[in-house]
């Protein structure tokens, strides 16, 4: 009989008081537990589980499956310190296929698939225990599952780099019990659809071990490993292994690793890498240094977990991508270099540094030189030394007279309305933002152009507010998105002023909006919501929108006239939206109509805004108003009022004549701009929107009989039936280039 290893004394002085209950639920029957171990590694984690069985014979029966790299010379023939621990290993599969490359992890998997069957129909486990992440566990989950054998996985749950991760969490779907180290981990178990009740936060079973070591001497290791002179916080462990989604990447790191180490000139212990696909190039990479000769290297192939240990818990530092220098280094505040993207998301304390660049040796070599001999804060993130007597208490809960059929804990899912294809097109929705001289607003336009939400609030008088409000009001808006079963495909925006929409540029603004020119609007609501952006003026959304929702329809060549505070538009010509060669085509407001008019906004005179506008029609009613001119019978005006065009328009239609010849005169000017359109693009439908174009409509016609071409004259006129063409337009263009990407 062997002596009690540091492992078995250490488990023994647990108190095991609370685990000792019956097992009723059982039949009294030992539960028959196979641990599995594939490499050094998965068996620090898992000794500490598998001495704690073994002391619970009245309990549970082990059975102890060995496979892998534990069996390879190669990697030190492991499978040794499993006997030293005295442990039974009736089972021993070969299992690895060298080649250590790609193909090699698949066949390996292959082989071990091929082997498991026979075995596990011998032992007959009630339970198998697997660890972690790697391509031998994996063919073990598989195994266990397909022959209905209940699985516990350890460290589940965590999120690291390279094909690890796909590895880890399809053995999470596979397992039937789960224990993990971190809150998080249980979160990430939880959001996968695990039952929370099989979910075990026990935390890392290797610091149970760990912990217990903390305070003991650690001289005779450091000497035995490195040699009698050895100073403590004086040398460099390195362990790096290959990242087997891109191995030509990280046997360069490798190289560049090796050549910083050999430059920082300090005694450094070397371990051999894992059994993954790259790893012999990565041993070619040390050999063609000489490292395993080189005076400052001690290059080893396996330590024992104790002794390994205390070697990282007294190192000035420990460099490479090892899941060991993010997680147990932290116990004893190590200073670690992580090098790569092998561990990019594992929680760690503050004493790593990421390298995720390691691109060059100077990099690395500043890094070290940041690192190397300082002692930072013990960070327990991973485990708080109680794991195994958690995770006992937990084998001796799972009753196995319980059907064997996996539940997940799926998330309400709401019910879909509709499976039709019209119901998929609405789904896929814009976010439209529309920028008034008044208001922000923003809605959520659906492909029918359909408004299913929107958003509203005053607009800014500052850019910095202005643009801090919109991506306060589309982030609101994704949010509600996905609440409303919307898929947002992009951004519109329509903004007053001139555009460069290639850009998503506003180039100059309308007096109604300040700090408004030279504005990028693309970049920073593209950045904020990783959608992409597109950016138009609000007349060539108005015209948009008619093409894609209204009146425009299926028409080649359109002209769409706003008629509100200002006069806008868009031309639509052989369904190309025209925006000129500097951005400032179909300002139709600006159209002159007459050499000696009233003042425009524009600084000109006689432009069609000078007469139809909203903005002169109040002017012209001030004016009325002034001379006592404008109020009719059946007309009232309080003494704060402001008089508006709603008040010309009012008298106009209880007989006052003046009101009506205003209006007129309106309807008049912007029949001559439209007939100038006519001559210019020679549209088949004009479109007048806006709170005006009712009221101006029949003039435009009988202008166009009067003054247009015989050849034009044919030309329809409608009133646009949208209630939100700004909205609608900006939503249209997302909707109709958002396959495409560019506009």
């Amino acid at each position: 009989m062997c002596s009690s290893s540091p492992h078995e004394l250490y488990f023994q002085s647990l108190s095991l008081k609370p685990l000792k209950k019956t097992m009723e639920k059982n039949g009294k029957r030992k539960l028959r537990v196979c641990v599995a171990t594939c490499n050094r590694a998965d068996y620090s984690k898992l000794a500490p589980i598998m001495f704690g069985i073994k002391a619970e014979p009245d309990l549970f029966e082990l059975e102890v499956v060995v496979l892998g790299s534990h069996l390879i010379d190669d990697y030190g023939n492991t499978y040794r310190m499993i006997e030293q621990d005295d442990f039974d290993i009736p089972t021993k599969l070969h299992t690895i296929v060298r080649g250590e490359d790609e193909a090699a992890m698949v066949e390996s998997v292959g082989l071990a698939l091929v082997k498991l069957p026979d075995v596990l129909n011998r032992i007959k486990p009630d339970i198998m225990i697997v660890h972690g992440d790697r391509f031998d566990a994996l063919a073990l989950a598989t195994a266990a599952a397909l022959m209905n054998i209940r699985i516990i996985h350890i460290e589940g749950g965590e999120v690291s780099g390279t094909i690890d991760d796909s590895i880890r969490h399809a053995i999470t779907k596979l397992a039937h019990y789960h224990v993990c180290c971190t809150r998080t981990a249980e979160q990430h178990l939880i959001a996968m659809c695990e039952d929370h009740d099989h979910i075990l936060l026990a935390g890392c079973p290797s610091y149970d071990k760990m912990l217990s070591l903390k305070n003991m001497d650690s001289l005779n290791a450091l000497r035995s490993w490195l040699g009698e002179d050895v100073k403590v916080k004086d040398y460099i462990v390195a362990l790096q292994h290959p990242v087997t989604t891109d191995i030509k990447h990280s046997i360069k790191m490798f190289e560049l690793t090796l050549d910083a180490l050999i430059s920082f000139n300090k005694r450094t212990l070397i371990l051999f890498p894992n059994v993954d696909a790259g790893s012999k190039e990565m041993v070619r990479a040390m050999r063609k240094r000489g490292i395993e000769h080189h005076p400052n290297f001690q290059a080893v192939k396996h330590i024992p977990f104790e002794q390994f240990i205390q070697l990282v818990a007294n190192a000035g530092c420990m460099i490479g991508n090892s899941s060991c220098g993010v997680r147990e280094a932290g116990a004893f505040g190590t200073p670690v270099i992580n090098l790569g993207t092998r561990q990019t998301g594992r929680e760690t304390g503050e004493n790593v540094l990421h390298v995720r660049d390691a691109d060059s040796q100077n990099k690395i070599i500043h890094a070290l030189q940041l690192q190397f001999g300082k002692q930072y804060p013990c960070s327990k993130i991973y485990g708080d030394g109680s794991a195994v007597p958690r995770i006992l208490k937990f084998l001796r809960t799972i009753d196995i007279s319980e059907p064997m059929q996996k539940k997940f804990c799926f998330p309400p899912v709401k019910e879909s309305i509709s499976q039709d294809i019209d119901h998929i097109l609405e789904v896929q929705s814009a976010l439209a933002v529309d920028l008034g001289g008044t208001n922000l607003r923003v809605a959520i336009v659906s492909m029918k152009g359909d408004i299913i939400k929107k958003f509203t609030h005053p607009n800014p008088k500052t850019y910095e507010e202005r643009i801090k409000s919109i991506l306060k009001m589309c982030m609101d808006a994704t949010i509600q998105a996905v609440q409303l079963n919307c898929r947002i495909l992009g951004v519109g925006i329509s903004t007053g002023g001139r555009v460069n929409p290639k850009e998503g540029l506003v180039l100059d603004s309308t007096k109604l909006i300040q700090e408004w020119s030279s504005v990028d609007l693309r970049t920073p609501i593209s950045d904020y919501l990783h959608l992409p952006v597109w950016v138009d003026n609000d007349g060539n959304c108005a015209a948009l929108a008619e093409r894609k929702f209204g009146q425009g329809k299926g028409v080649e060549s359109c002209v769409t006239v706003i008629t509100g505070t200002g006069i806008g538009g868009g031309i639509i010509h052989h369904n190309e939206l025209i925006h000129g060669s500097s951005f400032c085509a179909a300002e139709l407001g600006h159209l002159i109509v007459s050499l000696d008019g009233p003042e425009c906004s524009c600084g000109g005179q006689g432009c069609i805004e000078a007469y139809a506008s909203g903005t002169a029609l109040q002017r012209e009613a001030k004016r009325l108003h002034d001379e006592d001119q404008l109020l009719v019978e059946g007309m009232e005006l309080k003494n704060d009022e402001t008089v508006t065009a709603i008040h010309l328009i009012q008298a106009s239609k209880l007989g006052n004549k003046k009101a009506e010849s205003i209006l007129r005169t309106g309807g008049l000017a912007l029949g001559l701009g439209v007939v100038n359109i006519l001559h210019t693009v020679n549209p088949s439908l004009v479109i007048l929107s806006g709170v005006l174009a009712s009221h101006y409509v029949n003039i435009v016609q009988e202008v166009i009989s009067q003054r247009a071409l015989i050849s034009a004259q044919s030309v329809d006129v409608v009133v646009s039936n949208l209630s939100d063409p700004a909205l609608l337009g900006a939503a249209s263009m997302v909707l109709d280039y958002a396959t495409r990407r560019t506009y």
